[in-house]
């Protein structure tokens, strides 16, 4: 029996595993997806004040449309054999979805070992732990971008924040587009911005930063950069500055293997290459799965084509910023801008328990948003 394989258990992968299940129907086909965990963690999430509810069982997903969980880590990719091994097991597959994701490009820097982060929902958890009954303190967050400013945002509402960015600007990422409403919300969240440096030392008390001064802190949170899974460096193939495989239409990255999600560098519209969200992961996932499975069933193949770039940035107590376009035009902010960002952060859960439902999700490739 042909067999598919997924590798990640995140948005992509899951998506991935659902889509490939949807072309299968009453075919003979094998669906494997490789995950360590038992959860799907939803990453966009990990800022707010409980992240543990920011996960999904992924046996609620996979089970009901006849996926199989191996509970692993991959460290090898044989395309030759195609094989993968997973702690230590070989695994065949016919076909092959990398969706891997991405993890948080950490400083080398004295004392790093003494920061925090929210890109895992370890990291969250062990942020809110270490100041979670403390009736004041101080964070230093260490990057302006999505990341930085929705965790400072959310941290300014318990306590003193400092805010640094290397650039000479807040979210050079985000461009000029939504930077006044940024400015204003930090303002009022009194959120205190440092320019034009980063830091250079984490220490028991705080932080050095690189132009000489200190800053007493209880916690330092790194936010600052996304990398692809080194897994990627073992497809055969080119590769963008964020170590993401350059993919054709149909998310095919090298011969048997498709990749989704912020592995794979895929063109979104005309002169835009996808970026590192779930609003880009759900859709590729969903179409490099189909055309995985598509690939050995005969089955057409779908191009991707996700829907039109937004984004929405929480702003904590100052509500949201709703962008539309690569310009990131301001279409809503404040409490509006807080809505929508709530309806989309209920809108990436994935439906669970029913078979039908989450098939019919994973053939919703594209889902527009209606603001």
């Amino acid at each position: 029996m042909a067999h598919v394989v997924i590798v990640g258990g995140g948005f992509a992968g899951v998506w991935s595993a659902a889509a490939a299940a949807r072309v299968r129907g009453t075919e003979d086909l094998r669906i494997t997806l490789i995950a360590p965990g038992d959860d799907l963690v939803l990453r966009p999430r990990l800022y707010e004040p409980e992240p543990e509810r920011a996960t999904v069982a992924l046996k609620r997903v996979l089970e009901p449309v006849g996926v199989g969980h191996l509970r692993a880590a991959v460290q090898d990719i044989d395309v030759d054999g195609r094989t993968v091994t997973a702690d230590g097991r070989k695994v065949g597959y016919d076909r092959l979805v990398l969706a891997a994701g991405s993890r948080l490009v950490r400083p080398e820097i004295p004392g790093a070992e003494r920061m925090f982060d929210v890109d895992t929902l370890a990291g969250a958890r062990r942020l809110r732990g270490h100041l979670r009954g403390r009736d004041e303190y101080t964070a230093v967050v260490v990057g302006a971008g999505f990341a930085g400013l929705e965790i400072a945002s959310e941290l300014a509402g318990r306590g003193r924040v400092v805010l640094v960015e290397k650039a000479g600007e807040i979210a050079p990422e985000l461009g000029p587009g939504p930077l006044p409403v940024i400015e204003v919300a930090l303002e009022r969240l009194g959120v205190e911005c440092r320019l034009g440096t980063t830091v250079a030392e984490v220490t028991q008390g705080g932080a050095m930063l690189a132009d000489g001064s200190t800053i007493p802190a209880d916690a330092v949170v790194w936010t600052a950069g996304l990398e692809a899974s080194t897994l990627t460096s073992q497809i055969p193939g080119e590769r963008d500055p964020l170590g993401r495989l350059k993919v054709d239409a149909h998310l095919r990255a090298h011969d048997a293997v498709f990749a989704a999600g912020d592995v794979a560098a895929a063109l979104a519209d005309e002169g835009h290459l996808t970026m590192q969200s779930c609003q880009h992961a759900i859709p590729m996932g969903k179409t490099a799965g189909h055309n995985a499975a598509a690939d050995l069933l005969g089955v057409p193949p779908i191009a991707f084509a996700p829907a039109p770039y937004v984004t929405d940035l929480d702003l904590g107590a100052a509500g949201a910023v709703y962008t539309r376009g690569w310009d990131r035009l301001v279409a809503l902010h404040g409490a509006e801008g807080k809505w929508v960002k709530r309806w989309l952060m209920d809108k990436i859960h994935p439906p669970v328990d029913d078979a039908a439902t989450i098939l019919a999700h994973a053939g919703m490739v594209t889902t527009p948003i209606p603001f």
